[in-house]
């Protein structure tokens, strides 16, 4: 039986596409690979998936985004900063934006974010508001978060003072 050369240059131009000129070190290229998509979606990375309503429009219903966990390694979050909020472990999880930091005082008057008195800008707020709610201190190590979504009631409408350990990153846009 004869090898046919067009077979075997296939063969070759295939297994030359597929592994490379040297098969151990294509290995070595792939588990390093492995490695560093799981360590980056392990430890840095956490996907979450958005459920319900109080985050539209900036995030719409059943998306999927990206948490970088090393977001606040060098600075604290900041006001505007869309975070995840853990709850219970690491599968529920809250995602909400940062309109009051440590120190301060927020209140919601005639629809507006009030913080020390003074209304809060919120362009990303894009339904009607009625909310009313008197100030509310926000104690160090604290952050007061709220969905943009404001158009439902204050009280059926998850919001508040969460403890800057529960933050677990901020999310990628």
């Amino acid at each position: 039986m004869a090898i046919d050369s067009e077979d075997t240059t296939r063969v070759t131009w295939l297994q030359r596409v597929l592994i490379g000129k040297n098969p151990k070190r294509t290995l070595a290229r792939i588990l390093v690979l492995a490695a560093v998509c799981f360590a980056v979606y392990r430890f840095v990375l956490l996907p979450i998936r958005v459920q319900g309503i109080s985050m539209l429009p900036t995030f719409p219903d059943k998306g999927i985004h990206l948490v970088n966990r090393l977001a606040y390694l060098s600075h604290e979050p900041q006001r505007g900063d869309v975070v995840a909020i853990r709850l219970a472990g690491e599968s529920v999880m809250l995602l909400k934006r940062i309109i009051g930091l440590p120190g301060e005082t927020v209140a919601f008057q005639d629809g507006h974010a009030v913080i020390n008195g003074q209304v809060l800008e919120e362009p990303y707020v894009k339904f009607p508001c009625n909310w009313e709610h008197k100030p509310e201190p926000v104690e160090q190590n604290e952050y007061y978060v709220v969905g943009d979504n404001r158009s439902m009631d204050f009280y059926d409408h998850t919001q508040g003072r969460s403890e800057r350990r529960r933050i677990v990153g901020k999310v990628i846009r």
